[in-house]
């Protein structure tokens, strides 16, 4: 029975799906290695990768409970545990405390500085799952959740954050917006029915056109802080290469098909990868 009741809880917390860890870990990882130069501090490294798995896991749960009327209904959606009646709304919020506590705890071996901050993300991340009801704008809400990682973690590298971290948050913002838009125009039909709103529903047929744009501002939003920061070219091949993926992406939307689009959703995954990797690279030239 236990055994169970934590399975459950598992799924709830989308512990079997680690893209979203992942998609949320490589922005992290990028401002870790931007703010200590390529040489992130052990602590605060292991702090943050543990926090992004807790507060992913965190936010899938407050998701879930925040569209238990609406999951049901949606096909992609209908088996998640909350949906499914296998977990209570109840148990749910329990989940969702534990899970913060948890993730609180270890950023209370930061600075002040990095402590106080994460009290905005906190709200961020619970805060989020309501947007879609009240803004045709949840998936930027999303990015500047998603995106709070990156001033904390040069708050804890460093204890302030620069102009330069301001710039990788906006591109993670806009990352964000751009995969989270893809994902949505999985569930356009759906969302459509129930009254739930989505930038692939405000976009309408300039999504393709909209996303594009904003992958453009993105990748030169990622040169700029490579400029700031003195990078030297390895950096820029691993730009240069996810210029290549956005490219790819925009190919797999270019139909509306749902299938390929949570292609391109997922396939954000190694766009984080080869900038991480082409920062790594950089900062042992």
């Amino acid at each position: 029975m236990i055994i169970e009741r934590l399975k459950q809880y598992a799924l709830l917390a989308r512990f079997d799906r680690p893209i979203g860890i992942l998609i949320l870990l490589w922005p992290t990882l990028w401002a870790l290695w931007v703010a200590s130069h390529g040489k992130p501090d052990l602590l605060v490294l292991a702090v943050f990768v543990l926090g992004v798995v807790l507060m992913r896991a965190a936010g899938c749960v407050i998701n879930d409970y925040a569209d238990r009327d609406f999951d049901p209904h949606v096909e992609r959606t209908k088996q998640r545990p909350i949906a499914a009646g296998k977990v209570t709304p109840k148990e749910a919020l329990i989940v969702f405390a534990v899970l913060c506590l948890c993730a609180f705890a270890l950023v209370l071996l930061m600075n002040t500085y990095t402590i106080l901050l994460s009290f905005a993300g906190a709200f961020l991340a619970a805060s989020y799952p309501f947007m879609k009801r009240y803004t045709q704008l949840p998936q930027a809400y999303l990015g500047i959740a998603f995106g709070w990682a990156v001033p904390m973690a040069f708050a804890a590298q460093t204890n302030t954050i620069p102009g330069v971290a301001w710039l990788l948050y906006l591109a993670v913002m806009l990352w964000a917006l751009v995969y989270d838009t893809m994902y949505a125009m999985v569930d356009k039909d759906d969302d459509l029915k129930i009254g739930v709103k989505s930038t692939a529903i405000l976009f309408g047929d300039y999504d393709r056109q909209i996303i594009a744009g904003l992958q453009v501002i993105i990748i030169g939003l990622l040169v700029r802080v490579g400029q700031l920061e003195q990078l030297p070219w390895p950096y820029y091949l691993g730009v240069a290469v996810a210029v290549g993926l956005s490219i790819y992406q925009q190919k797999l939307i270019f139909q509306r098909e749902k299938a390929l689009c949570f292609q391109a959703f997922l396939n954000n995954n190694w766009f984080g990868m080869v900038v991480f990797v082409g920062l790594v690279v950089a900062y042992w030239f």
